[in-house]
């Protein structure tokens, strides 16, 4: 059975006063052989959606620890097919919606059509193809729609309305905002900015917006919880499952971090 699609977990928490925790890691990374043991210790951990990053040579939009995480998953063998695979073989044993997280290129060299429908049959709710415009996705989105793959798009500070309005129209689940110019990774503070940003998206779409890029404490969770509906938290999570990777206590580590990120949603 399919996870709820992502508006019904939004609404869900909106009842109970929470914002949703998005949380981002790169299959392959430690170990694809890893990768059940850690969608399970997310869901129980609190989180309420997980991206999958499918690795990616070339990964532009990402910062340092998720470029290192995806090189040494390609290192390991991970490909496509593999983590379909994958992640097949332990969907059904979730409640939590699965994102599909990828660079458009993998995407077109395994076939747009065939990623589509794979990917539902994987057990994924969506798709956010970070480096394919909204105003460039036409066949992308034909075979999502299709197949009921809901397609997720970027906004960034220097949106236009223009491009806020396509992604409201061409988007589904939820907007991801990205909170700064630039790339992935963690850092000490949100942008001033960023409820000017929230408020302009806002202006367009009842779409829920998650926030992403930076996000790594539980304080940056707490401030985006009282403006939008959803924080990302990504490369400090994949620096912590590669640190302690060797550990036999990365679970309870990885439990502990999680859950107060999860504390912290709470409006």
């Amino acid at each position: 059975m399919r996870a709820e699609q992502l508006e019904s977990v939004f609404e869900r928490l909106r009842a109970r006063g929470e914002a949703a925790l998005i949380a981002y890691f790169t299959a392959g990374d430690p170990s694809l052989e890893q990768l059940p043991d850690i969608l399970h210790l997310l869901e129980d951990s609190g989180v309420d959606m997980v991206e999958v990053g499918f690795p990616f040579s070339d990964p532009l939009a990402d910062g340092p620890v998720i470029q290192a995480a995806m090189h040494r998953a390609l290192q390991r063998g991970t490909t496509v097919p593999r983590v379909l695979d994958t992640v097949a073989q332990v969907s059904a044993t979730l409640q939590i919606p699965l994102i599909a997280f990828t660079y458009y290129n993998p995407v077109q060299r395994y076939g747009l059509e065939r990623f589509a429908r794979d990917a539902v049959q994987a057990g994924f709710s969506a798709c956010l193809m970070t480096d394919l415009p909204p105003d460039e996705a036409d066949e992308w989105l034909e075979y999502a729609r299709r197949y009921s793959l809901q397609p997720i798009f970027l906004l960034t500070p220097t949106s236009t309305e223009a491009r806020i309005r396509l992604v409201a129209a061409r988007g589904k689940g939820f907007i991801y905002c990205v909170s700064r110019t630039g790339v992935t990774g963690a850092r000490d503070q949100l942008p001033p900015d960023l409820p000017d940003l929230i408020a302009r998206i806002r202006a367009h779409t009842a779409m829920p917006i998650a926030v992403g890029f930076g996000v790594s404490k539980p304080e940056h969770v707490r401030q985006i919880a009282q403006i939008a509906d959803g924080a990302v938290v990504g490369s400090q999570l994949v620096r912590y499952l590669h640190e302690f990777a060797g550990s036999p206590h990365w679970q309870a580590a990885l439990g502990e971090y999680l859950r107060g990120l999860k504390a912290a949603t709470r409006r």
